[in-house]
């Protein structure tokens, strides 16, 4: 079993775009030494700028897929890190340590957005990411 103090869980609406580009980040910045998950509340499938733009950094998402938070086993989770800032976040029920990281989402069902502009959101959001899991791996981590 995974040992909870040292497993993280990242947690969206959709687990489309922020919990997926922290879960590869987390991957990519703590390595083996943290097991990294996400899910959301109402899963639907990986965005596809989520892919891209984690791919400039070499984070592979393309194997990824969107969970329900339902199926996440609480004893496996020592802390759940919320992604949400405009939308009502998920709930879990676990006894883990809750941070709140509120980001706002990149993703836009709005057509008439440019592409370039949509990259430009999901790099904002994965910069952000990335910043605040430097931080934590500096600041939380033994």
């Amino acid at each position: 079993m995974t040992n909870p103090t040292k497993s993280i869980l990242f947690l969206c609406v959709a687990n489309s775009a922020r919990s997926q580009m922290a879960e590869g980040l987390g991957r990519m910045i703590f390595g083996p030494r943290v097991a990294v998950q996400s899910a959301g509340s109402e899963p639907s499938q990986v965005n596809p700028y989520a892919v891209e733009v984690m791919r400039e950094l070499g984070v592979d998402l393309t194997t990824h897929h969107s969970k329900s938070v339902q199926t996440i086993e609480p004893s496996t989770v020592g802390t759940v890190i919320t992604l949400c800032a405009e939308e009502v976040c998920p709930v879990f029920l676990g006894n883990a340590r809750r941070l709140h990281w509120p980001i706002a989402d990149p993703a836009s069902k709005d057509p008439s957005i440019p592409r370039e502009e949509m990259l430009a959101r999901f790099r904002t959001a994965r910069d952000t990411l990335r910043g605040k899991l430097e931080r934590f791996a500096l600041d939380e981590l033994p």
